[in-house]
């Protein structure tokens, strides 16, 4: 598992609601709570499309 560089989550947000994004390193997503979508990150490079994001519960 690679770790994600914390300079990334400082200028990523969601590009639905264009709010920040909550780094979840156990499931290794990035986790956007106004859209309810976490979105994967796959060999340490997050996949910020909207397609490939799962839908989360509150």
């Amino acid at each position: 598992m690679t770790a994600l560089d914390p300079r990334i989550l400082e200028i990523l947000v969601c590009p639905l609601t264009k709010t920040t994004l909550v780094y979840d390193a156990e499931a290794q997503e990035l986790i956007s709570k106004s859209a309810g979508l976490a979105y994967p990150i796959r060999n340490g490079v997050p996949i910020m499309l909207p397609d490939e994001a799962r839908q989360i519960e509150d």
